[in-house]
């Protein structure tokens, strides 16, 4: 393992471009439970309505039913409550200050990239704490859904507000992925993967892609992913130990 430390710090000491695909597990020593894999909030498990969390949280349900969907919305918002950055989020938005171009394309709904001072963030499945009236269109930006009605209403028209993420079966943001192609285009000279099970398409491709373009390619995770046969090196470790290693070896 000090070993693989070693040889990842090498790299990132010598990168320009460095680009962070994120997922739940980076926030997990925030206290926040992942969705899959290792201790996932739903690994595995129908939710006590008898749907899987895909169908809870799917568009459709949200159009259907959704008080469902708004359900399990507020059992992960309430799991995220009170949480803030740890020190991988802290490490990598200091990164941001000291190399020529960090990006951080993450999934995570939390915010908490931003919390730790990274600017430079693309939340491709956008922020639970920005909610849409499905009527109206009024936007409303809270602290936490605590004291509010489940399903929120909107306080202009009383319609159901949504919460500004992509759910299962929709579209993903077309200028946020834009962006990231963009980005993509200019390069990255190292690439990492973390805390992600890496299940979605657009994000186990980056890293495969990199890969096989010779691109150092890492990542940090406990758990075995979609990407761990792909990449250069791979860190059996949670988040904040892997990257707080890294960060002492600069």
């Amino acid at each position: 393992m000090e070993n693989l430390l070693d040889a990842v710090a090498e790299h990132l000491a010598t990168a320009r471009r460095i680009l962070f695909i994120t997922g739940a597990g980076i926030s997990a020593d925030s206290g926040l439970p992942t969705y899959r894999g290792i201790g996932g909030l739903y690994e595995g498990n129908l939710t006590e309505d008898g749907y899987s969390i895909e169908d809870a949280l799917s568009g459709e349900m949200l159009r259907r039913h959704p008080e469902i969907t708004w359900k399990y919305l507020a059992q992960i918002e309430a799991n995220c409550r009170g949480a803030g950055p740890n020190a991988a989020h802290a490490a990598i938005a200091k990164l941001e200050e000291e190399f020529a171009s960090v990006l951080v394309f993450t999934q995570n709904i939390d915010g908490l990239h931003q919390a730790a001072g990274s600017r430079n963030v693309i939340e491709i499945h956008g922020d639970l704490h920005r909610l849409l009236c499905t009527a109206c269109g009024l936007r409303e930006q809270i602290e936490s859904l605590e004291g509010r009605s489940i399903p929120p209403k909107c306080p202009a028209c009383g319609a159901v507000m949504r919460p500004e993420v992509v759910l299962f079966g929709e579209t993903l943001p077309q200028e946020a992925m834009e962006r990231f192609y963009d980005e993509l285009e200019e390069g990255f000279d190292l690439v990492f993967s973390v805390g992600t099970t890496s299940v979605f398409p657009y994000i186990a491709q980056p890293v495969v892609w990199a890969a096989r373009a010779g691109i150092p390619t890492v990542e940090i995770n406990p758990g075995q992913t979609t990407v761990s046969d792909y990449v250069d090196y791979k860190l059996p470790l949670g988040a904040a130990n892997a990257l707080t290693a890294l960060m002492a070896r600069l």
